[in-house]
């Protein structure tokens, strides 16, 4: 008998749900609490998504030869399967809102995909699989919050709420598939923390970058309205950033795992929405 190296609950599926989204409505307006820069982030947000999906799958799927555990061998193919719906839905999203709103795909993306080229090229294996682990932290963290904290997306358009709570819940489903098979083969405490640190910086900036060249084209980069806007929406009572420091600090503990945190129950929350 192989030795487990999974350790998501038995009793959470990763499941591939084959969803499509019209998004093209919602993504002619401020979708988001009708804010402009609450827009901005999560399209910015999206942007990153198809060059970051594409680079976790081939990081993961790297080392499937190295995974003797049948019940991590199976996550590891519904991660690939579930990844590769959002790469898609993402992308249609991406291409559908630069064509609606007049910005540029190739500027938004460019910079992120030239940044990746050189890391598939310099960087071994190993710690790009570590950089993966290490967002995929991130946006479980970011997932518990989309779906813990209602108020988030009650503003937001039903359709563009619909496609941001779908990738959360799946977000969540697989949220320590990189991390176990970074730990299945051998990789250190040390370079995990360290792709932490990076991929934190990195995901800021490209956020950023986005935002930068959304508010530009929308005319509104100098505005000060927008700009307070933003920090509320960030930092405020109901900030999407409010909360989240205590569980990302939690991935620097030497005997951190993702299900530490139990986030189970909003992954059912979810499903009874919407069988409802």
């Amino acid at each position: 008998m192989s030795e487990a190296q999974s350790f998501t609950p038995v009793d959470v599926a990763i499941q591939p749900r084959n969803r499509q989204h019209d998004l093209a409505e919602a993504l002619k307006g401020d979708w988001m609490r009708k804010d402009v820069f609450a827009t901005a982030w999560f399209n910015a947000m999206s942007i990153t998504f198809p060059l970051g999906e594409q680079f976790f799958i081939n990081s993961v799927r790297h080392y499937r030869d190295r995974i003797s555990d049948p019940k991590l061998q199976e996550e590891m193919r519904q991660f690939f399967s579930q990844e590769a719906v959002h790469l898609r839905e993402h992308r249609r999203y991406n291409e559908m809102l630069c064509a609606l709103r007049g910005y540029d795909l190739e500027k938004l993306e460019g910079p992120l995909r030239r940044r990746m080229g050189w890391v598939k090229k310099n960087v071994p294996a190993r710690e790009q699989l570590a950089g993966t682990a290490a967002v995929e932290h991130l946006t479980a963290v970011l997932a518990e919050k989309a779906l813990g904290d209602s108020g988030i997306f009650a503003d937001a358009d039903p359709a563009m709420r619909d496609l941001w709570q779908w990738h959360s819940v799946e977000e969540m489903e697989h949220k320590a598939v990189a991390f176990d098979v970074y730990r299945a083969i051998g990789g250190t405490e040390k370079m995990r923390r360290a792709a932490m640190r990076r991929s934190t910086l990195f995901l800021t900036w490209d956020i950023l970058h986005g935002v930068r060249h959304i508010l530009k084209c929308d005319g509104v980069l100098w505005s000060p309205k927008v700009w307070f806007s933003g920090v509320r929406f960030l930092f405020g009572k109901q900030g999407i950033l409010k909360g989240t420091w205590a569980p990302y600090k939690d991935f620097f503990r030497e005997d951190f795992h993702p299900w530490q945190e139990d986030t189970s129950h909003l992954i059912t929350q979810w499903e009874l929405q919407q069988s409802h």
